[in-house]
């Protein structure tokens, strides 16, 4: 424990000194924030509330582009031989990526959450609670998906090229850029397989309807089993050397990921909770935000 919160707190310190990181973890995701509130919601404070579920699932999804990245170079620049000389275990090596990426995150989500409350005047961000923890797991979620593209892919254009293909499914079909009730019905029964689409759903519940950690329980399960899933293979996965190469079976229990989602998925194809749930949010939102007939 003492050494993944010591390592921990190292690559706290090297990701503040990299502008490039600032960049993607701060500057971005604010201005994605200013895109939806003043573009999309045209400023008014239900839609901006509406709107924030897809903003703060879109910062906590960073960490899957990130974390794949970053380990990857190590890889390929020999630090993570260097690590496994200390001698640092691939569970500590892991678990400190997950949580540095944690504590970075989360007060860029405070940043968005008290810039919409004063700039576009978002009357309440409902149970504030649930939103922490859907965030929290949410980011160790996506971070753990992200170390396993990095334990299967043997260089960084390998690594950019799935992570473009991922990022663009996650992005374009869980609702984080289009609403939901939006997107064709086929598409919606493809996002019901997806954890993007259980962080976005499970954050407008919370935030809209102040509903309890219980009544969104199927996107904590969903967030939850995935992470424990995930770690437990990249951990197995997890390679030191630049040398050392995938082999089929690894591949197999890569894909062998998608396995809790694709549960849940089947549960939500026939159970339609998720797609209801999304379609009612967005329809009362929309009515709040209509002004009110002229009396006459």
């Amino acid at each position: 424990m003492r050494t993944t919160w010591t390592l921990t707190k190292n690559r706290i310190r090297l990701a503040l000194r990299n502008r490039a990181f600032i960049f993607f973890s701060l500057v971005m995701p604010l201005a994605f924030l200013f895109l939806y509130a003043s573009v999309f919601a045209k400023g008014e404070p239900r839609m901006v509330g509406y709107m924030m579920a897809a903003v703060l699932a879109l910062t906590v999804m960073g960490s899957f582009w990130g974390l794949s990245i970053q380990l990857v170079m190590f890889r390929e620049q020999g630090i993570l031989r260097r690590f496994r000389l200390a001698p640092v275990g691939p569970g500590a090596m892991l678990a400190s990526s997950m949580l540095s990426n944690y504590f970075l995150t989360l007060p860029t989500v405070v940043l968005e959450l008290a810039l919409a409350k004063w700039i576009y005047k978002v009357p309440s961000f409902g149970n504030l609670w649930g939103v922490l923890v859907l965030v929290t797991l949410g980011t160790v979620a996506f971070a753990a998906l992200g170390l396993i593209v990095a334990s299967v892919t043997n260089t960084m254009q390998e690594t950019q090229v799935i992570n473009n293909a991922i990022w663009f499914v996650f992005l374009f079909l869980s609702g984080a850029t289009i609403p939901l009730p939006f997107l064709p019905a086929w598409i919606q029964s493809v996002a019901v397989f997806l954890p993007a689409t259980y962080l976005v759903t499970g954050l407008q519940e919370v935030m809209l309807r102040a509903a309890s950690l219980w009544e969104v329980g199927a996107e904590v399960l969903a967030l939850a089993g995935g992470t424990v899933f995930a770690f437990f293979i990249a951990k197995n996965l997890f390679r030191w050397e630049p040398e050392e190469k995938v082999t089929r079976r690894a591949k197999a229990w890569a894909v062998a990921t998608v396995i809790p989602f694709l549960l849940l998925g089947v549960w939500e194809s026939a159970n339609g909770k998720l797609r209801k749930d999304a379609r009612f949010n967005l329809d009362s939102v929309q009515r709040s935000a209509q002004p009110p007939n002229p009396t006459r």
